[in-house]
């Protein structure tokens, strides 16, 4: 008894893949020998969210052969993948008149026609046929032979069944040269609804060569050729005048394309014709519509153009993260020295440094003037001790310490929507004063000039302008301009403010979905300061009362990344706003629940995890979010 072989179920989903590792998958998948052609490469990408049979993968192989310009022939055993202009010289499936074949492979049908002209039928049915097909009657024996895909093969019989018919019917191909094919098509069809025909003509209208193809008896093919030679006649008028409603595009930007189009057209039918074409074409921008004053076959050409045109383009949805972590590590001493003379006021030995803080001079000078005036102390602990009255010697000592380690941890993500080409820029910070110059010098007692500064105002926080292009696939071309900075804590004034700036100005490209880093900092500072008296800051345990020593190490971690998402559907972007909306909504009403306290350490910023950023928004899931990104 032969044993059952079940083939399991399988999902294709293929991004940017080499074909030919599609056909060793597909390979194992049915069972079958493949002989590829060495001209067989391409890039391809399938997206499928039901699990098939190997029947069916194999139907989808063959459409993913054909949407890139191959084909498979059966050769016995084995299938060979071969360019399709090759097929036709291969040995393809020949099926006779009441065979069909299913699928996408190329196939040969002889198609017996009874009751019309196999020759007269080829020139109707050729523009439906592949660049890559074959299309040829037999007049002999009143036959086509089709070579095409399998697909398109049963297209094309249905069109032959229903033109092939008995009660004299014959096809006829009218060209038409002043009216519109489709236009035409519709008018008539209204005409035959309302006066409700009996023997309803089929009419077809081939806008390639703006003809229509009628079928039908003698008198219903004569009724048509009186209406539509009635229809097909030139407009009295110079021109029509026709506004068009735009919907995405802007009708400003698409008025030097229609003309750029419009004086090719004019050109052809002045050359065809030997007749003066005008044609004018006007942007409204209140309405966004667009005037256009043209013949009635550049109208249709037109019109073509702007509803290629006028489609709804796609947003990019950029997330960026700059993470910074610092540390800054301070540790100060110094013991300082002065000896006066008999006076109290003029010292004859001291020791004066400066990398502690506050010196010694300017503490004993405060504390000479009776303490009237006393100098600003900086951070850090301070003793001093001292004698200023004495008749005999006046001494004084200064010992200053300070140990400081401050930790920073600093996460923005600002995201940004735009338009694809279109240039976008988001900033949060403040608006920050900067002096530029004063002037506080007084002119003579009868002539006082006041005082002034002037002020320029600078933007100081967090600046994003991207524009991203989207590119053939899945790939993001982005110009970025990222830019963070900060004023720096020792800044005090107006006057003397100090800002950190981390900037970076480049162009990358990123799959849609992807993280990218675009640039970072690591850095490590040391500085370290000694001062000493010479020999007695040398001299071992009591050298320490004649030296001062400063030490200050700082280590920065800075990291700038980009997470770019193609937004193509409304509903991906409303599902997008939604969650957005609700993460920060819940935020709200947490901190409300919890009421307003000091921070706690689990409440600094972190990064996310690297998957759940790449593949979920806030509140959504990874599973909510891959169908509608793929909708």
């Amino acid at each position: 008894m032969p044993t059952v072989v079940s083939a399991g179920e399988v999902t294709l989903n293929f991004r940017d893949t080499e074909i030919r590792d599609l056909i060793h998958v597909i390979s194992e998948v049915t069972g079958k020998t493949f002989v590829v052609d060495p001209r067989v490469r391409a890039k391809i990408t399938v997206v499928s969210s039901k699990p098939m049979n190997s029947n069916q993968v194999y139907q989808v192989f063959l459409s993913i052969l054909s949407v890139h310009g191959f084909t498979a022939v059966p050769s016995g055993a084995v299938i060979k993948i071969i360019p399709e202009n090759l097929a036709r010289s291969q040995n393809t499936p020949v099926l006779l008149n009441n065979e069909t074949a299913k699928g996408e492979e190329i196939v040969t049908q002889i198609v017996e026609i009874k009751h019309v002209s196999a020759r007269q039928l080829v020139p109707l049915l050729r523009p439906l046929i592949n660049q890559q097909g074959h299309l040829v009657a037999h007049p002999e024996n009143n036959t086509i032979i089709i070579s095409d895909h399998a697909s398109n093969v049963r297209r094309l019989l249905k069109i032959i069944h229903r033109i092939d018919k008995p009660q004299d019917n014959a096809v006829e191909v009218i060209i038409l040269e002043q009216a519109s094919a489709a236009e035409v098509v519709q008018t008539l069809a209204r005409l035959d609804k309302k006066t409700k025909v009996k023997n309803t003509p089929n009419i077809i209208a081939d806008e390639r060569t703006n003809s229509l193809i009628i079928s039908g008896d003698k008198a219903t093919r004569l009724r048509l050729r009186s209406l539509i030679a009635h229809l097909d006649t030139p407009i009295k008028k110079t021109g029509k005048t026709q506004v068009i409603s735009l919907r995405y595009a802007q009708a400003k930007d698409l008025v030097k394309v229609l003309k750029g189009v419009s004086e090719s057209l004019v050109f052809n039918n002045q050359a065809k014709n030997k007749k003066k074409i005008k044609v004018n074409i006007q942007a409204d921008e209140t309405s966004n519509s667009l005037i256009i004053t043209a013949p009635a076959a550049i109208q249709e050409n037109l019109e073509k153009v702007i509803r290629k045109l006028d489609v709804r383009r796609a947003q990019v949805l950029v997330e960026a993260i700059i993470a910074e972590i610092s540390t800054d590590t301070a540790q100060k001493l110094g013991v300082q020295w002065a000896l006066y003379g008999v006076d109290g006021t003029t010292p004859f030995g001291l020791s004066n440094f400066d990398n502690a803080g506050t010196t010694a001079v300017e503490l004993g000078t405060a504390a000479a003037s009776g303490g009237t005036s006393l100098p600003s102390v900086g951070a850090g602990a301070f003793f001093g001790l001292g004698r200023f009255n004495s008749n005999i010697l006046n001494f004084g000592v200064l010992i200053q310490a300070l140990a400081s380690d401050t930790n920073s941890n600093v996460l923005s993500t600002p995201s940004l929507l735009t338009l694809d080409n279109h240039e976008a820029e988001i900033v949060v910070g403040q608006n920050v004063p900067f002096v530029t110059g004063q002037y506080s010098s007084t002119g003579g007692t009868s002539n006082v000039a006041n005082p002034f500064q002037t002020i320029q105002r600078e933007d100081i926080g967090i600046k994003l302008k991207v524009k991203p292009q989207i590119n053939d696939g899945n790939a993001v071309l982005l110009e970025i301009e990222q830019e963070v900075s900060s004023i720096s804590r020792s800044s005090q004034t107006a006057s003397d403010l100090v800002t950190n700036k981390r900037s970076i100005k480049t162009t990358v490209i990123v799959e849609d979905g992807s993280m990218v880093v675009l640039g970072g900092l690591i850095d490590e500072d040391l500085q370290q300061t000694k001062q000493k008296v010479p020999l007695l800051g040398d001299l071992p345990i009591v050298g320490g009362l004649f030296r001062s020593q400063s030490t200050q190490k700082v280590k920065r971690n800075l990291m700038i990344f980009l997470h770019p998402i193609i937004i193509r559907t409304s509903a991906t972007q409303k599902s997008i706003s939604r969650k957005k909306y609700s993460a920060m909504r819940i935020k709200q009403l947490e901190q409300k629940a919890e009421g307003v306290g000091l921070m706690s350490a689990e409440e600094m910023p972190v990064l996310p995890d690297l998957n759940d950023f790449l593949t979920t928004l806030p509140g959504m899931t990874a599973k909510e979010m891959e169908p509608q990104l793929y909708k």
